[in-house]
């Protein structure tokens, strides 16, 4: 059997076939759940068929990765690091084969699908060095001859459902981070992008099967609801990482938190920039385009509010409606292809019925504002000028239309910037000392990215990824989050012959 059209070829290079098993259980690839086919946004026709895990595919993996994590939490943290160092030059060797995947299936431009797997590759270099300094702390004890010891060890299983939109950088951000920690990975990947999880998960079993360690201590299945709501409810699953919208996750939490287990959650982002009346216009401007049009506005980083200074508005407004107009809008695997299409028929049906509700709340349209008549699912970027009072602006729109509206004051702008559900990202751009140090302050943004003269998106993997309020209060990739992955012990040592007790309490 043959791939339809020539130029997805490329797929078997990095094992992909026209129909593949969409379940890595026990080592095997193995499936009997239903026949889905995957498409291409940018012209709706498939590209492989994939067959779904089943519930019990999904029983049958969960079983030996119980028995897998016996195994991995012995191997020495050093060691364990080196195993996703293999997995990030594996991933290295198939960059841009990996990378044209993500773009094809996903919809991203080809650019943006290649970083995302250099993400991937971040993240495991990250790891592998954060393997050896999975460190605990001393703690000075108030009684003579002991010594209080804080020590991390390894949770288990860490389950990771991740989204459409970043189909394999959402999994590093967890994977790597779990496997180094000394988990094992349970992940369903997004249904719409299969061929995403099933060539990530050959790459990361093929690192374990060199090394002569189970197969099982990375299990992957390709499924829906069904399978996701499995991982929610199994107790031997104490972390359940999820990416996804806030309605879906706020029933994941509480599905988890009924078993006493624990959620990482990375939600809804509904994030602004604010352009003060003394900021870099130009590089607003520049900021601006990259964090609303990239990856068609489909990032929960996207920048979705634009709050401009008064005395600046046209200055900011007018170059930003020029430049929107003049975005290559086509195939993203094409060279100077800025907007792909947004991800599905359905996302593309929500881009039209989010304009009806944007006009029928006063919202004026500057520019954009239609879908384009394809065989795809292009959309225009839209820019709309709307108070920030519009119940609409408090939702996330999943798509590629900014919001711009003008303030009078630093204070009403910062106001305005947390008056929405959603906290994960922000941006100001000023050069008032004064303006940046209330903004990164208490005074400031409520957000968990709270950004200076750079766009909202575009994180880099050292620092924390996560928000508040209703992005989910989980943070991943960099700084400390690993400790999200492991379960602190308090020991406190007697090594004398006496037994003083705290607090100088007298017991007989």
């Amino acid at each position: 059997m043959s791939f339809a059209k020539k130029e997805y070829e490329f797929l078997e290079k990095i094992r992909i076939g026209p129909k593949n098993l969409g379940g890595y259980v026990n080592g095997t690839w193995k499936a009997s759940g239903p026949v889905i086919t995957t498409v291409n946004p940018a012209n709706n026709q498939t590209i492989a068929e994939v067959v779904e895990a089943s519930a019990q595919d999904y029983e049958e993996g969960m079983q030996a990765c119980s028995e897998a994590a016996k195994v991995w939490v012995q191997v020495p943290a050093p060691k364990r690091g080196e195993i996703v160092r293999q997995i990030g030059d594996a991933l290295r060797a198939n960059l841009q084969e990996f990378g044209r995947l993500v773009s094809l299936e996903m919809g991203k431009i080809l650019p943006e699908g290649i970083g995302e797997v250099q993400e991937v590759i971040d993240m495991c270099d990250f790891a592998v060095g954060l393997s050896r300094q999975l460190n605990g702390s001393v703690i000075p004890s108030e009684r003579p001859n002991h010594m209080m010891l804080e020590v991390w060890n390894p949770l288990g299983i860490v389950g990771v459902i991740t989204a459409f939109n970043f189909p394999c950088a959402v999994l590093g951000w967890n994977a790597c981070i779990a496997l180094v920690c000394g988990n094992c990975v349970v992940w369903k990947g997004a249904p719409t992008t299969p061929l995403v999880t099933i060539a990530m998960t050959k790459i990361v079993a093929s690192v374990l099967e060199k090394n002569n360690l189970p197969g099982s201590i990375f299990t992957a299945f390709c499924g829906g609801a069904e399978i996701g709501e499995a991982i929610a409810k199994d107790t031997r699953i104490p972390l359940v990482s999820f990416t996804g919208s806030s309605k879906v996750g706020l029933a994941v939490q509480q599905t988890v938190n009924q078993r006493f287990g624990k959620c990482l959650l990375e939600l809804s982002g509904n994030n602004a920039i604010i352009v003060m009346d003394d900021a870099d216009t130009e590089l607003a401007v520049r900021s601006v385009l990259f964090a609303a049009v990239g990856t068609a506005g489909q990032r929960c980083t996207t920048c979705r509010r634009l709050l401009v200074h008064k005395t600046v508005y046209e200055k900011v407004l007018k170059p930003l409606v020029d430049v929107y107009k003049q975005v290559k809008i086509g195939d993203p695997l094409e060279k100077g292809t800025l907007l792909g299409p947004v991800h599905t028929r359905t996302s593309r049906e929500n881009f039209e019925k989010g304009i009806q509700n944007i006009k029928s709340q006063g919202g004026k349209i500057l520019t954009g504002g239609s879908v384009i008549e394809s065989e795809g699912n292009f959309v225009h970027p839209t820019i709309v000028e709307i108070s920030p009072k519009a119940e609409i602006v408090k939702e996330e729109l999943f798509g590629p239309v900014l919001y711009v509206m003008k303030f009078k004051t630093f204070e009403e702008a910062v106001e305005i910037n947390n008056s929405v559900p959603q906290g994960l990202s922000s941006s100001i751009f000023t050069r008032n000392p004064e303006f940046i140090f209330k903004w990164i302050g208490a005074q400031g943004s409520d957000c968990g990215i709270v950004n200076v003269n750079i766009p909202t998106n575009g994180a880099e993997i050292g620092g924390a990824f996560g928000g508040e309020k209703g992005t989910g209060g989980g943070r991943e990739a960099g700084s400390d989050s690993w400790k999200q992955y492991m379960r602190r012990s308090t020991c406190t040592i007697n090594y004398g012959t006496e037994l003083p007790l705290a607090q100088g309490i007298n017991f007989g």
